[in-house]
C-alpha cells in the first residue's frame, strides 16, 4: 500500500480498468478536487468477481497504461490486492482501514458502478465501513439513482456541496458529485469503439 500519515484524507478508486483510460482519470481528477484528497489510489485489481476474468489484460500491462495514464503527483497506481489473495472489495476494504488508524478513508467509483453496487458482496458492510462518492458518468443519471442501493442508502446522501468533507464524516455517507463527463468506456475500447 501506499504510504499515508495520520490526518490524510485518501480515495481509493480500485477496479479492474482493463484498460484505464481518460474517462477514468477524469473521475479521479474530479474526485481528488471535489473530495479534497491528499491521495487517491489508483487501485488496479486482479479481477473482478461480477466479470469474465477472459478478457483481462495481464495485471502488469493494466499497472503499466494506469501509470502512463495517470500524471497527477496525488495519484498512486498500485496493485496491493494481488498480494493480498482478497477476492472482494469489503475484504481490501477492512485490510485497508485496521492498517491504517487516523486515515479518513472514502471509496470512489463511477456511476454505472451505483447502478450494480447491489450486487457486490457485503456492500451494505462497504457503505457502513467508510464513506462513498459516486462520481457522474454518461448514460442516464436518474436510473443510477434510482438503482436498489441508492434507494437503500437515501437516508444517508449528502448533499455534493458537502463533498469537501465527505471522508470525515462517520459513515454510512455517500454523494453524488456532477462534473465534466467522458462517454469512453473499457468495453467499448476492448471492441474497437471507444466513443467520444
Amino acid at each position: 500500500m501506499p504510504h499515508v500519515e495520520r490526518g490524510m484524507v485518501v480515495g481509493l478508486f480500485g477496479g479492474s480498468f482493463n484498460p484505464a483510460h481518460e474517462g477514468h482519470r477524469l473521475v479521479a481528477e474530479i474526485a481528488l478536487k471535489q473530495l479534497r484528497l491528499d491521495q487517491l489510489w489508483w487501485m488496479v485489481t486482479p479481477g473482478n468477481p461480477l466479470k469474465s476474468r477472459s478478457i483481462l489484460l495481464p495485471l502488469g500491462e493494466r499497472i503499466r497504461l494506469s501509470e502512463e495514464l495517470t500524471r497527477n503527483h496525488r495519484i498512486r497506481v498500485t496493485a496491493f490486492e494481488e498480494r493480498l489473495k482478497t477476492g472482494f472489495t469489503a475484504q481490501t476494504i477492512e485490510y485497508v482501514l485496521s492498517r491504517n488508524p487516523g486515515v479518513h478513508f472514502v471509496w470512489i467509483m463511477g456511476a454505472d458502478s451505483l447502478k450494480t453496487f447491489h450486487r457486490w458482496q457485503r456492500w451494505r458492510h462497504i457503505a457502513a465501513s467508510l464513506p462513498i462518492a459516486v462520481i457522474d458518468r454518461p448514460g442516464a443519471t436518474l436510473s443510477f439513482l434510482s438503482s436498489p442501493a441508492a434507494r437503500a442508502l437515501s437516508h444517508s446522501r449528502i448533499d455534493e456541496s458537502d463533498a469537501g468533507i465527505l471522508a470525515r464524516r462517520t459513515p454510512p455517507r455517500w454523494t453524488f458529485i456532477h462534473g465534466p463527463r467522458s462517454s469512453l468506456s473499457s468495453t467499448a475500447i476492448r471492441q474497437g469503439t471507444p466513443g467520444n
